[in-house]
């Protein structure tokens, strides 16, 4: 069974492919959606509440490719771990257009209205995916 992560690479992977095969056509682009929330009341229980929500509100969106939400791994302390979060929202979408349409569907305004009380910050990063998928048996 595949993995949401190699599922992703997978869409990248094709995505790129048909792009070369194509010839001058680029094919459209994935959109990584990531955002961290810093949560006033950072408890268990509303960190749980809040990727409740997430998973809710925001995991089934037209041009979804992939979706994860969580709490932040209190177990990870280096250096290099930002640790200024609480939880964490990982949407990948097929392309531009899909994320725009989901910034604006009634379900993402209604998470906003109903967890946004108990935010201290939210970041949100937005970037365009490259990648290169590697199997278990190439390692």
């Amino acid at each position: 069974m595949r993995t949401a992560l190699q599922f992703v690479l997978c869409a990248v992977v094709l995505t790129v492919g048909a792009s070369i095969a194509g010839g001058a056509e680029e094919a459209p682009k994935l959109l990584s959606h990531d955002v961290y929330f810093t949560l006033k009341d950072d408890s268990a229980n509303a960190k749980e509440a809040l990727v409740a929500g997430c998973k809710k509100y925001l995991s089934k969106h037209p041009g979804m490719v992939w979706f994860a939400a969580g709490a932040i791994v209190e177990e990870h302390q280096r250096e290099v771990n930002d640790r200024d979060f609480d939880v964490a929202l990982h949407i990948v979408f097929k392309d531009k257009a899909s994320h725009d349409k989901y910034q604006n569907a009634d379900a993402h305004h209604k998470f906003i209205e109903e967890f946004k009380e108990n935010w201290e910050s939210v970041r949100v990063f937005d970037s365009w995916l490259t990648a290169t998928a590697h199997s278990e048996e190439e390692k």
